[in-house]
């Protein structure tokens, strides 16, 4: 671990505590290690902050540690129930109200960006949102022959790659310290978390890549209601520059301008929390970052519209499944098929007893139906899956990370929206009928062509195999022929014909020996 992330890290640490974070974890459910490292850290803190419990300056350290710790922040705006609601309110200023770079320094960053294409781009405003990445402006697109139309222009922050750099190091260096000090921690894999989150974030510092998944995203969702998202303007995209339509819509944390809008709350719950599982389960491939600042509602339909797809997920075919079945066997109270899925996913290691795990899933399961939002505690069962999975030895997926995390977030925006909502009743019509599909005909059918195909491709590559094979046998033969390995083989030759003579003469000997025995 070099000397710079150590430091980071203490430095984290330290300014973390000061400004109270500490003090908003649910204590009450951590294990004792980690109540005797949150009491030691809150010795530390500012006398403001342990007299009132206020956390209104632990923005201002999270933008101060860099990306990496915004983006935790706005993780735990989305959860009022677990750091109250409070803290909740704090951190929603990370989410789109961060302070804006100088608007001096975009005309040079589009010119060298875009090149001459930059001229296209008219009308540029001062910035209207300002994320910890990147920040949006809003223009206009000027294409011969073309009506003038409104875009969007996001450009990311001078220098954020070398800060987010720095940030990973430092959660790779308390990772690695994690691993080596606490044998609890390495079941959970913080490394391989932490590298999953890295290269989540690498991925949302190119902006063409962001662009390529709003387009991907767009071709699975042409066909669906109630989501909406932009389309790109390709012609004006670069590495840290991207252009798509602009989008208008009520942020969908203003609860009083949608109610004033006549938008059914409820409905955009449902839909929030629906389009997200439809994504992921149906699609394989879903918006990692649905925080409220990257959510709207658009007051003409009521429809749910997304933007910044810098982070993106993406799940196979075994994990959707998984998905689906854990999720359908907690609306069904099917305890046993959710226990028997974490072991065939390799969630929990194969020696545990898959009755006893079913047990205890029926623990966290059975309080939580017939319970709305506002009537479940999220620490509490946060606090019961954390025993849980030490007493299982449960193992952590890298690649279920980011889905693990999104419907944290998703979950807490469509439940601030409709604090009564039926999460299991709303994901039923979603999860049913993706199963439905998956086990009726045309599912069965589309898994065997892909098996057929998976057949096809190995077969045409027999070809290749054999004229592989054939040229390495006869390199081989004509390596033979040549005299000084003709003497090389007659000297292995001889080699085994004096390990047979010697063999031979010690059983002769041992014969003899049991003989006159």
């Amino acid at each position: 671990m070099g000397l710079g992330s150590t430091f980071r890290l203490i430095h984290a640490g330290w300014v973390l505590a000061r400004e109270g974070a500490f003090s908003i974890l649910p204590v009450a459910s951590l294990p004792p290690m980690m109540k005797l490292g949150v009491r030691m850290a809150r010795l530390v803190e500012r006398p403001a902050v342990r007299k009132t419990g206020s956390v209104e300056r632990l923005n201002t350290a999270l933008h101060r540690l860099g990306p990496s710790f915004v983006k935790f922040g706005q993780t735990l705006a989305t959860r009022p129930d677990i750091v109250g609601a409070q803290a909740a309110a704090d951190l929603s200023g990370l989410q789109d109200r961060m302070p804006p770079f100088d608007a001096a320094l975009v005309p040079a960053i589009l010119s060298e960006a875009l090149g001459e294409k930059a001229a296209a781009l008219t009308e540029v405003s001062p910035p209207v949102a300002a994320a910890s990445i990147a920040q949006v402006h809003k223009a206009k697109l000027r294409q011969p022959g073309e009506a003038p139309k409104v875009v969007a222009v996001k450009i990311l922050r001078p220098g954020v790659s070398e800060r987010f750099h720095a940030d990973t190091q430092a959660l790779y260096a308390g990772a690695r310290l994690a691993e080596t000090f606490s044998s609890a921690s390495r079941r959970l894999r913080p490394t391989e978390v932490v590298k999953t989150l890295d290269h989540s974030m690498r991925l949302e510092l190119d902006l063409r890549l962001e662009a390529a998944a709003i387009s991907e995203m767009a071709e699975n969702i042409k066909d669906d209601e109630g989501f909406v998202i932009p389309t790109v303007q390709w012609d004006q995209v670069a590495q840290n520059v991207l252009t798509t339509t602009w989008v208008d819509g009520i942020p969908i944390r203003d609860h009083a301008a949608i109610d004033a809008a006549g938008i059914d709350r409820k409905a955009l719950a449902a839909k929030v929390l629906q389009g997200f599982l439809r994504h992921a389960i149906r699609d394989g491939f879903f918006h990692a970052d649905m925080h409220p600042g990257n959510l709207f509602a658009d007051p003409r339909t009521g429809d749910v519209v997304a933007v910044d797809f810098g982070i993106m997920g993406r799940i196979a075919k075994p994990e959707r499944r998984f998905l689906a079945d854990i999720l359908y066997g907690f609306i069904t109270r099917d305890y046993r098929l959710v226990a028997q899925r974490h072991f065939d996913i390799g969630y929990v290691p194969p020696h545990q007893s898959v009755e006893d795990f079913a047990l205890a899933i029926r623990s966290i399961g059975e309080p939580l139906h017939g319970r709305t939002a506002d009537n479940i505690s999220m620490a509490k069962v946060l606090g019961q899956l954390f025993t849980i999975t030490d007493l299982f030895d449960m193992q952590t997926r890298p690649e279920l990370v980011l889905l693990q995390k999104s419907m944290v977030l998703v979950e807490g925006v469509a439940r601030t929206l409709d604090p009564e909502l039926d999460i299991w009743t709303v994901a039923e019509p979603v999860v049913g009928d993706w199963l439905r599909r998956e086990e009726g005909p045309l599912g069965r059918i589309e898994d065997l062509g892909q098996h057929l195909r998976r057949a096809a491709e190995a077969a045409g590559r027999i070809p290749n195999l054999i004229a592989q094979a054939e040229l390495a046998l006869s390199e081989h033969r004509a390596a033979l022929a040549r005299p000084r390995d003709r003497l090389l083989r007659l000297a292995i030759l001889a080699t085994l014909g004096m390990g047979f003579v010697a063999f031979a003469a010690v059983a002769f000997m041992a014969l003899r020996f049991a003989g006159q025995a």
